[in-house]
């Protein structure tokens, strides 16, 4: 069976050069930066990780072998109103990095994608009868 053609017109460098800028401003946010920093041990691992989760969602690669849902739910610190911040900010990247098509499109994706990791954080937190977990 041949490749699927990728999803919108994006090269693996500029997926690269949106995820470096991304996690340099995760890196430096009061908020998420403690988050993340008590889970990535080894960034440039990390970022040739989610280099190689972006180029398998939007080009088809099929180099990507994780469960980020579950990552996001076993983490326990990760919370559901986070990834309005986590959206703002990869937004912001995507406006700056490309041209503003595929940034549209590969907003579009990443929303649909925060919005699956969000339900599973928010899930992870509702106790029985719907009552949330505050701690």
């Amino acid at each position: 069976m041949p490749p699927l053609p990728p999803r919108f017109d994006v090269s693996r460098a500029q997926i690269a050069a949106v995820v470096a800028e991304f996690y340099d401003l995760i890196r430096r946010h009061p908020g998420l930066g403690p988050v993340f920093a008590a889970h990535v041990t080894d960034w440039p691992a990390h970022e040739e990780k989610i280099v190689r989760f972006w180029a398998n969602a939007i080009l088809f690669e099929r180099e990507y072998d994780g469960n980020p849902q579950q990552v996001h739910v076993q983490a326990g610190d990760v919370r559901a109103g986070q990834f309005d911040i986590w959206l703002a900010l990869f937004d912001g990247v995507l406006q700056r990095q490309l041209p503003p098509d595929t940034a549209t499109a590969w907003s579009a994706l990443v929303h649909r994608i925060g919005r699956g990791l969000r339900m599973g954080v928010a899930d992870r937190d509702i106790g029985p009868g719907g009552i949330p977990k505050l701690v």
